[in-house]
């Protein structure tokens, strides 16, 4: 009974956290062991090839798969393994945060964190970011959080596997930045117009 009820929690979990999308190169799994001795929890990775390795499981083949189906797999496998094993299985989702945050970069998501919660995690947006206009670039189609109901509503937006957050900078900061080149630049024909009459 008890096998059934964490079984049923992990398949809710992945429903409730959005987590129906297929994994890819580069994203991963979390698996963390409450009752056996051996120390395997860990994060483990999808190769180029679309497979991961587990231990004691040897290379399982994700490519195509969603989330969800894997996890019972992953789960069943080790229950064949262990007697009533007590893990949780986690998505890592890769996501690539770029623009005005104060550490841009690669990042995993576990499914649960949205996309306010992976700009607080790379440092919060810079003094210069125009995070109004943040948008997403998703299978190659953008998505703008400024137009998107999930976020004008008050909600928060789901990020999938290799989405890219882009934050941009306020646009006038780059017409100050161009204003105080032409400043610079003026003073410079100044001077050497000063210089040359002597």
């Amino acid at each position: 009974m008890k096998k059934i009820l964490v079984l049923m929690i992990m398949i809710f979990s992945g429903y409730m956290f959005g987590q129906k999308q297929d994994l890819n190169p580069g994203d991963g799994f979390r698996i963390t062991f409450y009752n056996i001795p051996e120390k395997i929890s860990g994060d483990y990775y999808i190769q180029l090839d679309g497979t991961v390795q587990f231990p004691y499981l040897g290379v399982v083949p994700v490519q195509n798969r969603t989330f969800e189906s894997l996890k019972s797999e992953i789960f069943n496998k080790y229950d064949s393994l262990y007697k009533d094993p007590e893990l949780t299985i986690q998505p890592l989702y890769k996501i690539n945060i770029l623009g005005e945050v104060r550490t841009p970069g690669f990042y995993y998501t576990t499914g649960v964190e949205k996309l306010s919660g992976l700009v607080a995690l790379a440092g919060g947006e810079t003094s210069d970011a125009d995070i109004e206009d943040t948008y997403v670039i998703r299978d190659g189609k953008e998505i703008s959080i400024a137009d998107n109901a999930i976020i004008t509503n008050g909600g928060d937006l789901n990020l999938q596997s290799g989405d890219r957050i882009i934050v941009p900078r306020r646009w006038w900061v780059g017409a100050r930045n161009t204003a105080v080149i032409v400043s610079g630049a003026a003073v410079l024909v100044t001077l050497i117009s000063i210089f040359a009459r002597k």
